[in-house]
């Protein structure tokens, strides 16, 4: 009977410790992402904008940025060399440089309305400091509409004129 019991236990105790385990990872992710691209090209401006986000009125590149998005709205976010293209149009004294002191997130998702339309909604997190060499660390957590179809994450300037988005 000792047996049987300490199975049970060691059976109990293997189906409760993958839960636990997910349950420490948090909720699962919506997307995961290792590539960003700088606003470019006819993107530029508020000419074009990326699902009602307009771009930065000057060309922006990076070196590296990625992040993730989870199902309960936690976003994390590292940016690196996120900086005014290296080059023209943009003025000699600011090529190669980030002037802007704060980054914000927007995460635009297509959701539907409570009509049944389809609607796109963006939801950007608070301010989060960027150095003058365009790093950055972004952890914050957003109001998800349910559904959330399509994600796309945008770093963005305090007003909201984006810099870097998903992608390549």
């Amino acid at each position: 009977m000792k047996r049987v019991v300490t199975i049970g236990v060691v059976l109990a105790a293997a189906l409760v410790a993958p839960t636990t385990g997910a349950s420490s990872a948090g909720s699962p992710k919506v997307l995961e992402f290792d590539t960003m691209a700088g606003v470019s090209g006819p993107y530029v401006g508020g000419t074009n904008p990326i699902r009602g986000v307009s771009g930065g009125g000057l060309p922006w590149q990076i070196d590296e940025g990625g992040g993730e998005l989870r199902t309960d709205g936690r976003l994390e976010i590292e940016v690196e060399g996120l900086v005014l293209l290296d080059g023209a149009p943009v003025p000699p004294a600011l090529r190669g440089v980030n002037p802007i002191s704060d980054f914000r997130t927007v995460v635009s998702c297509l959701t539907t309305t409570a009509a049944g339309t389809a609607a796109t909604t963006n939801v950007s997190t608070g301010l989060f400091p960027a150095t003058t060499t365009g790093d950055s660390e972004i952890e914050a957590t957003v109001s998800l509409p349910r559904p959330c179809f399509a994600p796309i994450v945008f770093v963005t300037s305090p007003g909201g004129a984006w810099f870097a988005v998903t992608g390549l």
